[in-house]
This record gives C-alpha cells, sequence and structure tokens, in this order.
C-alpha cells in the first residue's frame, strides 16, 4: 500500500472559500453558524435570549475553572454554574436585581471554597465574569419593545470592534498597544475599532429607525474602547496561564472566552450607562440617551 497522500483531497470547505487561509475559513464558517443561530434565539423572546447566554456562561465558566483551578468540574464550578443559573433566570424574569446579587453571592462562595489553593479570589471573580453579562444583556433584552434592538446593538458594537480593530491593526500596523499582554495589538487598530464602532452606531439609528445618531455614535465608540479592554484582561489572564487560548470549542476561534471577552465589558458598561439614564426604561435609555 502506498503511503503517498492523494494529489487532490477532498475539501471540507466551500469552493468561494478556496481562497482563503483554512484557520481563516473556519472562522467564517463557524463565525456566521454561531452569529445566526444567536441572532435567532435573540430576536424569538426574552427567554430564548436567556437560554443562549446560559449556554455561553455554562461554557466561560467551564474554561474559566479549568484555566484558574485545573481539571473540572469540582465543588466549586458546581457553585459557579448555579450561580449563573440563577443570574440567566432571574434576568428573564424581570428580576435583575436578584440576579446580580445571585452572582456576587456564588462569587463569595466559589472564592472561600478556593482559600488555601492560591487561586480564591480569581475563582471569585470568574463568576462575575460569566454571571453579570447574562444579567446585563437580559435585562436590556427584557425591556420591551425596544430590547431586541438595544441587545442587538451592544453586541454589534462589538463585533465591528472586533473585525475593525483586526483589519487596521493588519494593514496599517504601528506601535503595539501593550504588547507584554498582547503582541499582535495596536494603537492603529484601537483608532480603527473606535471610528468604526461609531460610524456602525450611527448606520444603526438610520437603519433601524430607532435611537438617535449623535447618541449612538459617541456610545458606539464608549464601547469599543471598553470591549477592548476586556480583550485585553482576559489576554491577561491567558498569559499569566501561560496558555494561547482559554479552550477549543469553536472551531477556528478557540474557546467562548476568547469570542466573549469584549461582550463582557461592553454589556456590563451598557447596563451600567442604561441604568443611570433610566433604570426604569433601559433599552430607550441606551439607544436614545434620555
Amino acid at each position: 500500500m502506498s503511503d503517498d497522500k492523494p494529489d487532490n483531497p477532498p475539501r471540507v470547505l466551500p469552493d468561494w472559500l478556496a481562497f482563503l487561509s483554512p484557520e481563516l475559513s473556519k472562522r467564517i464558517v463557524s463565525g456566521a453558524a454561531l452569529g445566526a443561530i444567536g441572532l435567532a434565539l435573540t430576536y424569538w423572546s426574552p427567554v430564548t435570549f436567556a437560554v443562549l447566554m446560559f449556554i455561553a456562561a455554562a461554557a466561560m465558566s467551564w474554561e474559566w475553572g479549568r484555566l484558574v483551578r485545573g481539571p473540572m468540574p469540582d465543588t466549586g464550578m458546581i457553585v459557579h454554574l448555579l450561580a449563573v443559573f440563577l443570574a440567566a433566570s432571574l434576568s428573564a424574569t424581570d428580576m435583575a436585581g436578584l440576579g446580580v446579587a445571585s452572582a456576587f453571592i456564588g462569587a463569595i462562595v466559589v472564592a472561600a471554597l478556593a482559600i488555601g489553593t492560591g487561586r480564591a479570589q480569581l475563582s471569585g471573580t470568574g463568576v462575575l465574569y460569566s454571571a453579570l453579562p447574562v444579567v446585563a444583556l437580559g435585562w436590556l433584552r427584557g425591556d420591551e419593545p425596544l430590547g431586541f434592538l438595544a441587545t442587538i446593538f451592544v453586541l454589534l458594537s462589538v463585533v465591528v470592534t472586533d473585525v475593525a480593530a483586526y483589519a487596521a491593526g493588519r494593514t496599517i500596523g504601528g506601535p503595539k498597544l501593550w504588547p507584554k499582554v498582547s503582541p499582535n495589538k495596536t494603537w492603529s487598530g484601537l483608532i480603527g475599532a473606535v471610528v468604526a464602532a461609531s460610524i456602525a452606531g450611527a448606520l444603526f439609528s438610520w437603519l433601524s429607525g430607532t435611537g438617535s445618531a449623535q447618541w449612538l455614535a459617541s456610545l458606539g465608540g464608549v464601547l469599543a474602547i471598553i470591549a477592548q479592554g476586556g480583550d485585553l484582561a482576559e489576554s491577561a489572564l491567558k498569559r499569566h496561564f501561560g496558555v494561547k487560548d482559554s479552550g477549543d470549542l469553536i472551531p477556528g476561534h478557540g474557546g467562548v472566552m476568547d469570542r466573549m471577552d469584549g461582550i463582557v465589558t461592553a454589556s456590563i458598561a451598557a447596563a451600567l450607562i442604561a441604568f443611570a439614564i433610566d433604570a426604569y426604561a433601559p433599552a430607550r435609555a441606551l439607544l436614545y440617551g434620555s
């Protein structure tokens, strides 16, 4: 039997992706599939969105626990998942305040369970990292009739930020943003992300017929900076533990934390901004700034 490889190995990806690198092709395919599923569940109802967020947060919880404490599951992971489940359930039933409380109680308990390991603080932080975005986005999504648009605006701002930062960084290059933490990020990437997210915010208002274009342009730029901060924070965590990716659940993208890092910080910031403007109508507050 010959050990030679076939001259024409079977294609795994569509022909229209053949000009791309295999890694980038996988990123596009898996990202598009997850995006379509996520959009459908977000649109369907606040409850289906809460289910989506719980699944993502549960995966993040697993990755965080494995990164910080080692092989999973352990007792801390069970408490962590319970806190995330309560956060998702309470935010979906219009009890976001209790959802926040469950996140902090879970963080305290998980930290207490890790005392003596040298990882107590990071273990507790992981609960807040995965549970608070669930509450923040669930609270916004549940504020009908503008909840869907407000949620999509936050998610779209982060997606545009990621894409623009990558594109500007690769094409323009220049000084590194924080080379000790993330050697590939550049100041040009950050500036490109802020500009793109600002433009996307104005276009979002125009295309959806909702919100203030000037306000959403400004807010998009702010969320871009905050999302990049979340990206850097997760990079610092991975560098601390000497790993490249938080996991391998998403083909071409690494772990769920690798894709949610910007959403974590941007969603919490968006919820705090909405709360400060009008806690009784957070979706409208986020879209109109009043």
